[in-house]
């Protein structure tokens, strides 16, 4: 592992799915899948299968399920020593096989969970950052309620005062911000601590305000949605002079593809074909630990956004919320 330059901190809340299948009778079967999730906790999955040195941080009740969890996320080689364990309940979420988090059938059940709980000084920064060289967090977090926003910034005072790199994915839930605050008046002033970005235009113009160039992706070609990227790229890196690193995603009908800007490189992936898709979500996740891993190995942005389209387009084709894929199964993707 790359212990030389660190380890990376993942801070979110862990997530329990549970998928029924909207084409079978469940009830009558007594059968509900369920996968062990959550945004932040994906990326560390997907950095330690590709040998990066990640811990994860996140609060989970004091109970012998959250034990064997703990355990889980261990034996996938995630430092789980900073796992907080307070409150009463773990979050879940109900979402149908083969739909996405975006679909309107999505349930939320996350009131009052441990992670949602969590307020300013519970936890302690210095130990969680020893030995860290990188902090990604996502906007799901501050999306809970107004602590889990100022949680978030706490931590994000903490990691700039250290020099260390912060990364944040603009991942937008509508049926999340119900605590009386619009994402404007939140995500701006998290952002403004980043020194990577990673989202899509529409993220972007919904959380930080910043207006797509483009209404939708119907009818345009990839160099027309990478022209609305770089468009969007440069007003972001206006408003937010510390975010070196940007990268946009677009998931279209039949492909997916990327755009990438690292310092004064810029570059599109390859329009990778999307295969028969088995489950949508974390692919976006498996994207945003693509971005870390490449410019943890400080690879040139051509690579950092294929590598990164291709460990997502390889999640779509695969069951759970967290990739499985090894760095050559996304390197043959690639070619």
């Amino acid at each position: 592992m790359d212990m030389d330059k660190g380890k990376i901190v993942c801070f979110g809340e862990l997530l329990l799915r549970l998928s029924p299948n909207m084409d079978r009778d469940w009830t009558s079967q007594d059968a509900l899948p369920f996968y062990i999730g959550g945004a932040e906790l994906n990326v560390a999955t997907a950095l330690a299968n590709w040998q990066i040195p990640v811990s994860y941080v996140t609060a989970l009740p004091d109970n012998y399920l959250s034990q064997q969890i703990s355990g889980y996320i261990s034996s996938k080689n995630i430092q789980a020593d900073n796992i907080l364990f307070s409150g009463n309940r773990m979050s879940i979420y109900y979402l149908p096989v083969g739909l996405d988090v975006k679909h309107n059938s999505v349930i939320y059940d996350r009131d009052h969970s441990s992670f949602a709980d969590l307020k300013p000084g519970t936890i302690n920064w210095d130990g969680v950052f020893e030995g860290c060289t990188w902090f990604h967090f996502s906007a799901i977090s501050p999306a809970l309620n107004k602590n889990s926003a100022a949680v978030c910034k706490e931590a994000l005072e903490a990691a700039s005062a250290k020099g260390i790199t912060i990364s944040v994915d603009l991942n937008y839930r509508s049926k999340l911000w119900q605590y009386g605050c619009e994402p404007i008046s939140v995500m701006p002033d998290l952002v403004a601590y980043c020194n990577v970005i990673m989202g899509n235009i529409w993220a972007v113009d919904s959380l930080l305000g910043i207006t797509s160039p483009v209404d939708d992706s119907d009818g345009k070609t990839q160099q027309e949605l990478t022209d609305a990227a770089a468009a969007s790229m440069a007003l972001v890196q206006l408003k937010y002079p510390r975010a070196a690193t940007l990268a946009y995603t677009y998931r279209l009908q039949d492909n997916y593809f990327a755009v990438v800007k690292k310092d004064s490189e810029a570059a599109a992936s390859k329009y990778y074909t999307i295969p028969e898709i088995k489950d949508r979500v974390g692919s976006g996740d498996c994207f945003m630990a693509g971005l870390i891993y490449g410019l943890h190995k400080d690879y040139d942005a051509d690579f950092i956004a294929n590598y990164a389209a291709a460990a997502a387009v390889g999640k779509l084709q695969e069951a759970g919320d967290a990739t499985k894929q090894s760095i050559e199964n996304v390197e043959k993707r690639m070619i």
